[in-house]
Order: structure tokens, then sequence, then C-alpha cells
């Protein structure tokens, strides 16, 4: 069977990525594929992959009852931070980044955490959950011949740690952490880091964002963009917008085959 025809398979409605739908989920958007482009890798955001739920179950055991909001205002800073940072020529790793924006959110909110308390939260986002369509998806990608990395904000410890977490390692081709090139998404430097990394033009890459603004930035850059909206999450008012949008993994694999 080619690659081409494998793609289309799993991609149908009845493909073996289907059953990882969601009952209920947001309606996708698949508008016509660019012309005589073969696709021959993807690039994801980390959370396209894992659920990043998962640091807020370790959150309300250090600290009861604020844990939605604790974790809501470590995020904010953590992006905040992070392109503070760049933009100041001020680069540290990305955990680094959120060790800084995890004290400013405990602080806001009169939490004094503890040294083991802290360094249980920033390791939590190294130890999240692989979505359901996870595996299934990348062995499929992987049987098909597809390149497949990571391309994220994720220092590399980070990033090495939540894929042996997952015992999903062995089904990329590389691991990218924007680290290689000293700054964060959405600078196009990080996003040249896919190519660079897998040998392919941008142009034979989809990138699978998992927030709008990664979707924005990646359309920005040049990659064939599909914004995979898992949360059903209201679009970015931006000028860039993805070439497809979907909740789950089922329909970055049809928009890929076709």
């Amino acid at each position: 069977m080619s690659r081409r025809q494998f793609l289309r398979l799993v991609a149908g409605a009845g493909g073996l990525l289907g059953a990882c739908r969601p009952k209920s989920t947001p309606t996708a958007s698949q508008p016509p594929a660019r012309e005589n482009v073969e696709i021959r890798g993807i690039c994801f955001d980390l959370f396209t992959l894992f659920d990043p739920r998962g640091v807020e179950r370790v959150a309300e055991a250090v600290a009861p009852g604020q844990a939605a909001e604790l974790c809501r205002d470590w995020r904010v800073r953590q992006f905040e931070y992070a392109w503070l940072r760049a933009t100041a020529g001020q680069y540290r790793d990305f955990e680094v980044v959120t060790g800084e924006a995890l004290d400013y959110a405990a602080g806001a909110r009169g939490l004094s955490l503890s040294a083991v308390d802290r360094r249980r939260l920033v390791a939590a986002c190294s130890e999240l959950t692989p979505w359901p369509d996870t595996r299934p998806a990348l062995e499929a990608w992987r049987r098909a011949g597809l390149r497949l990395a990571p391309l994220a904000n994720y220092s590399p410890g980070m990033l090495s740690r939540l894929l042996a977490h997952a015992g999903l390692a062995g089904l990329f081709d590389a691991e990218i952490s924007t680290d290689r090139a000293r700054t964060f998404k959405p600078s196009p430097r990080a996003y040249a880091l896919g190519p660079a990394v897998l040998g392919l033009p941008r142009e034979q890459i989809v990138f699978a964002a998992f927030g709008g603004w990664d979707a924005a930035g990646a359309a920005w850059y040049g990659f064939p963009t599909f914004w995979l909206n898992r949360l059903g999450v209201a679009p970015e008012a931006l000028s860039a917008a993805a070439d497809a949008t979907g909740p789950t993994l089922a329909e970055l694999a049809a928009f890929v085959a076709r």
C-alpha cells in the first residue's frame, strides 16, 4: 500500500483515527489543499499530543481550591516572560522561564511554595498524559513514512523527559526545542528549525498548532498549518489563519492526506 493510499485510509470517517473522535466536537474546517505540494513531514506543538490540563491536577494537591486560578496566572506569565525575554535579548530556556512564572503566580496569590512543591509543579509540565488518539496517529504516520518531530518551546531537558515519560520518544525522527535558536515561537527563527532539522522544505512540512497564536505564527512563517483546536476555543483576531482546523488528529490526518 502506498503512503498516499494509507493516509487516505486513516483519514476516512471510519478509519482507525476516527475511533478517537470525542462524542461532541467543534466543526472541522477543511479548505482546498495547496496544489502540487507533497507533504513529507509533520511538526507538532506538544499540546496537540499531550493534555496540558494534567498540571492543574498536580496544582490542586499543592494548593487546594486555588489550582485553576494559579495555573491560569502561571500560563499567562509563562508566555509573557518567554516573549519578554526573547524581545529584550535576555534569553533563558523555557524551564527557567516556567519557574520564574510560577514564582510570580504563587506570590500574586499569597502562596508560599516549598522548594519541594515548586519542583513538583515544574516537573508536572514534563509528566503530561498523551491524548487518546496520539499514539495510534503517530504510529500510522510512521508506517506511512512521514518524518515527525515536536517543535516546542520546551527546553531540551523538559522535552526529552516528557516524551520518555509517555513512552513516545521512539516515534519521532527528532526532538526540536526552540532553545537551539535561543528564542521561542512565534519567532520565525524558531519555526525555521523544523526544515533545518528534518531536512525538508517548509512547504513539505505541516505544522500542527494547539494555540491560535501558534497557528498564526506558523502560517506567517510559511508552513502548511493545521490548528488542532482540542478545547474548542475562539480563533485569534489576526491576519494569519491556519489552512484548516479540527478538534482531533483524525482531521489532521485528513488534511495531510489531501
